[in-house]
């Protein structure tokens, strides 16, 4: 059985730094809050979870094709090298 290696993440960039820059990037774009949770594993398989929650579909739309969308999504190779997988949650 082979063992499962830890995926590399700067928990402490991501709080301190990478949390603060979505904030004030996504803020004129409708952003209501910005969150996040970590997994209680090895971390060998789910890390972290990051909540982002915009006012609107318009307002998400507006947020990921923004100029500061690049350079969110370019902190994130600082923070780890997994690409993270988006999920969109809409109220019923």
């Amino acid at each position: 059985m082979r063992a499962m290696r830890k995926t590399p993440f700067d928990r402490d960039h991501w709080i301190i730094l990478h949390l603060p820059l979505v904030r004030e990037s996504w803020g004129r774009y409708g952003l209501v809050s910005a969150g996040r949770f970590f997994s209680q594993g090895d971390g060998a398989g789910l890390i972290a979870v990051g909540v982002v929650n915009l006012c609107d579909e318009a307002a998400m739309e507006a947020a990921l094709r923004s100029p500061e969308a690049a350079q969110i999504m370019a902190d994130v190779d600082i923070v780890t090298a997994i690409k993270p997988q988006r999920n969109i949650v809409k109220p019923l």
